[in-house]
């Protein structure tokens, strides 16, 4: 079996088809492109209190941090830049295109990334759009009153990695 064929027979087992279409707004959907991977995220939003434009301390955020599994078995991390890395050694970076809010207030928004730098030749070599669903929680809801102070929010999302069909 083409490892791609496992790939895709694996996503097809993680990811629920309600998922993959129901629970997507359109200003995130991906169209055109084949579901290549899932991961469910496990982690923390990381902010830092700083100065805004008009001077006012407000919690911006740093980065990601967050462990990615597949049937309860860590299979790779989340990162600054952001990044996903696999076990396999493959990484990708991406940019965000769009949003959609989360379900409930202290949700991060659902995203659409764009990816544009790729390291390795595994799971993550082809991808080219990621989302990140079902979120739940990340949302700095803490005062900011000491610049330079950092808060770490407990989040949990699916990443959906796609690629481009072939033709």
């Amino acid at each position: 079996m083409k490892t791609s064929t496992s790939i895709l027979a694996l996503a097809a087992c993680i990811l629920p088809a309600s998922l993959a279409r129901a629970d997507v707004p359109d200003a995130i959907a991906v169209r055109g492109e084949v579901l290549v991977a899932t991961a469910h995220a496990v982690g923390a939003q990381v902010y830092e209190c700083k100065a805004d434009a008009a001077g006012k301390l407000a919690w911006q955020f740093r980065e990601p941090i967050a462990t990615l599994f597949v049937d309860g078995k860590t299979v790779g991390r989340h990162y600054a830049g952001p990044h996903w890395e696999m076990s396999d050694g493959s990484v990708v970076t991406a940019k965000v295109v769009d949003r959609a809010p989360g379900a409930r207030p202290n949700d991060i928004p659902l995203l659409k990334l764009e990816a544009t730098a790729w390291r390795g030749s595994g799971q993550l070599a082809d991808v080219t759009t990621i989302q990140r669903l079902r979120t739940r929680g990340g949302n700095a809801d803490a005062k900011c009153d000491a610049a330079g102070a950092f808060l770490s929010v407990p989040y949990t999302a699916e990443y959906a990695f796609y690629k481009k069909m072939r033709r």
